[in-house]
């Protein structure tokens, strides 16, 4: 059974006394300045109390000023294109939240969003609750109400629709039992650095449901936990914009269960059939950062501070 949590059972002073790894808090951001410098406020605040050690922000090279509000607001900011720059132009969310390991110097790394409106400290204490309490749990992942805002209307549990139309009956489908994770694609989630170094990550929208199966085949449900955040107010995308996002979590899942092979074990069915070669166009994975010498992940980060 998955054990579940509501972020209200871990205090910050609580986690500080059991706290004995250290901690990096990192945002992989993409036009979020306004936003992102009230987030980085709130992390910083758990950086002064001593419970994160390191702020990242990792930036697509935005536009809007996004970098220079992160770091006014006190993060240590990288621009996603010069991290692991001998593997080419960064593909994706995926993809630069890979890269941040590069420059990640924490045991256990927490990944946020820079664009949630009703951002707290609790995000952060939720997702570490499970780690820090319990040796047994080794990744943690959030989940949350998503109100949809049109106009100046708001649709209670509206948003999230690439969740409820494509990642929940998928993961019904295909991994039953990760269907217990009320948020499969949530950008929120912690994890030890020994288990993210271990995995592959797939470099788009898909990161999230196919890091969340991969730790699942690789430690088992009783080693991963959801934690309740309460809310998430941002920016939602149309229609078009989710069609490709729902692709790429459908590709990544299929890739990840066999499916896309007509590999997919013994529930996969004889039946399955392979998706021709244009339909994986999109899909690429970065190794498992463990495969990578030291010496090749120190050469391929250009520069030795924040760069962005």
């Amino acid at each position: 059974m998955l054990a579940t949590f509501d972020h209200s059972e871990f205090e910050p002073e609580a986690l500080l006394a059991r706290k004995r790894e250290t901690v990096t808090v990192c945002l992989p951001t993409r036009e979020t300045a306004a936003t992102i410098g009230a987030v980085v406020a709130e992390i910083a605040a758990l950086r002064e109390l001593g419970l994160v050690d390191q702020l990242l922000v990792v930036d697509a090279d935005s536009g809007d000023g996004t970098a220079a509000a992160a770091r006014a607001a006190g993060a240590e900011v990288f621009s996603e294109n010069e991290l692991m720059a001998d593997f080419g132009p960064t593909q994706g969310k995926g993809d630069a939240m890979w890269r941040a390991l590069s420059v990640a110097t924490g045991e256990i790394v927490v990944y946020l969003d820079g664009d949630v409106r009703d951002f707290g400290g609790h995000y952060v204490t939720g997702l570490l609750g499970p780690l820090l309490t319990s040796s047994k749990a080794e990744l943690a992942k959030g989940f949350y109400r998503r109100p949809l805002a049109i106009d100046s209307v708001e649709i209670e549990d509206g948003g999230g629709r690439v969740t409820e139309l494509t990642a929940k009956p998928l993961l019904e489908l295909l991994a039953p039992e990760l269907a217990a994770f009320r948020q499969p694609l949530a950008g929120e989630v912690a994890a030890r650095r020994s288990l993210l170094d271990s995995i592959p990550y797939a470099t788009g929208y898909g990161v999230e449901i196919a890091m969340l199966v991969d730790v699942w085949r690789a430690r088992g449900l009783d080693r991963m936990a959801q934690v309740g955040l309460g809310s998430k107010r941002n920016a939602h995308q149309g229609l078009a914009e989710l069609s490709g996002m729902a692709r790429e979590v459908i590709e990544a899942l299929l890739a990840r269960t066999g499916a896309d092979t007509g590999a997919g074990g013994e529930d996969a069915g004889s039946a399955a059939l392979p998706l021709p070669p244009t339909a994986r166009r999109r899909l690429e994975t970065r190794p498992p950062m463990a495969e990578l010498t030291a010496s090749a992940r120190v050469a391929a980060v250009v520069g030795s501070g924040s760069t962005a």
